[in-house]
């Protein structure tokens, strides 16, 4: 019997690759693999995870808070407590590796796990590491990464490129799209551009697409998929009965991602790690207009590792609203430059991610027998 824990939350970017790499440890594995997550008190893991089936252990951690709160001062009583309760949940559960998958609990568990002996991978998302697994890859066994030229950050001979293990099965050919648009009330003749802001939305491209419409005659030049996200939905809802146009479908959620991929010629996206590997999962032509209200500004850094490469282009998050959806329609019309786009996008994919990282713990416990 092979006891694992892995610890990841937060956001949903931490949360699905440890997710999917447990699925496939049970895959491979079944009942020859006990697997339990360690999680942060109050974080959307731990309702997520157990709804899923998996049992999940909670640590009192919080994060450190950019601007100036007294919630600071006691930042460091929890981390302490949140270690000396890892360490208990390690010993307790006997785990013969821990695999860390980022955000706040992540940290103290694999601390107390290093301190403890216990193998120890981590598996980093983002094309720029930040400081706790730069400081934790020192004692780690593997770290499994997404993108190149990462031995910036990590011990070379300890990297293997894996790419984000994501839920669900995306690939190039998808969905049909004659079927996929029709879906969406769309016709095959213009083309479509896919706006998509996370669960949440995003101001910036609600904000965007509010600026572009009014630009507008009551018709788009290209038919549009607009993704709100929950927190934007009835503002933007009311905006779009006040400026009706045509060639427009708006939602706050996309319950069929299939179908908005297969439909769109072009996305204009956010490019939090999980969301830039679906999207070279399905080959898609992609302006990314990355937050910069991330830590160390990752998003533009994940972006850029595409755009240097050909592989995607970028608007910077200030100009988005005056030039996403013109950027976007231009695209869309030039042939040539999405046929490049998708060639050197798909380039990138890896399907097999989630077996890649198994393959990894495999060989660590394989090791440390």
């Amino acid at each position: 019997m092979r006891r694992i824990i892995v610890s990841g939350g937060g956001t949903g970017g931490h949360i699905y690759p440890a997710v999917s790499v447990a699925e496939a440890l049970k895959r491979k594995y079944g009942n020859e693999v006990d697997i339990l997550f360690v999680g942060a008190e109050g974080k959307m893991e731990m309702e997520k995870i157990p709804a899923l089936g998996y049992r999940i252990e909670g640590l009192p951690v919080v994060g450190l808070q950019r601007r100036f709160t007294l919630s600071n001062f006691a930042l460091p009583f929890k981390v302490a407590a949140s270690i000396r309760r890892a360490k208990r949940i390690i010993r307790d559960f006997r785990a013969d590796i821990v695999v860390g998958f980022g955000g706040y609990a992540s940290a103290p568990v694999l601390w107390a796990a290093q301190r403890l002996g216990i193998p120890t991978v981590i598996q980093e998302q983002n094309s720029y590491a930040g400081l706790t697994n730069k400081l934790l890859s020192k004692r780690a066994h593997k770290i499994c990464v997404a993108y190149d030229r990462m031995e910036r950050f990590f011990p070379k001979e300890r990297i293997t490129m894996t790419g984000n293990p994501l839920r669900g099965r995306f690939t190039s050919e998808g969905a049909n799209i004659a079927e996929a648009r029709a879906y969406y009330g769309f016709n095959e003749e213009l083309p479509v551009v896919l706006v998509v802001g996370g669960s949440l939305g995003t101001r910036t491209l609600n904000e965007m697409m509010k600026a572009w419409i009014r630009s507008l005659d009551g018709e788009a030049p290209v038919q549009v998929i607009w993704q709100t996200g929950k927190y934007y939905e009835r503002e933007m809802q009311e905006f779009l009965a006040a400026h009706p146009t045509k060639n427009i479908w708006q939602g706050a959620f996309i319950d069929r991602m299939d179908y908005a991929y297969a439909a769109a010629d072009v996305v204009l996206s956010r490019s939090g790690a999980c969301t830039v590997s679906e999207l070279c999962l399905v080959a898609k032509p992609t302006i990314f207009v990355p937050s910069p209200n991330v830590a160390e500004d990752h998003q533009t850094k994940n972006a850029m590792a595409l755009v240097e490469k050909g592989a995607a282009e970028i608007v910077r998050d200030s100009v988005a609203v005056e030039r996403g959806m013109m950027e976007a329609v231009a695209l869309a019309a030039n042939k040539e430059r999405l046929a490049e786009l998708r060639t050197n996008i798909a380039k990138l994919a890896i399907a097999d991610s989630a077996e890649r990282v198994v393959a990894v713990i495999e060989t660590v416990l394989a090791n440390a027998q």
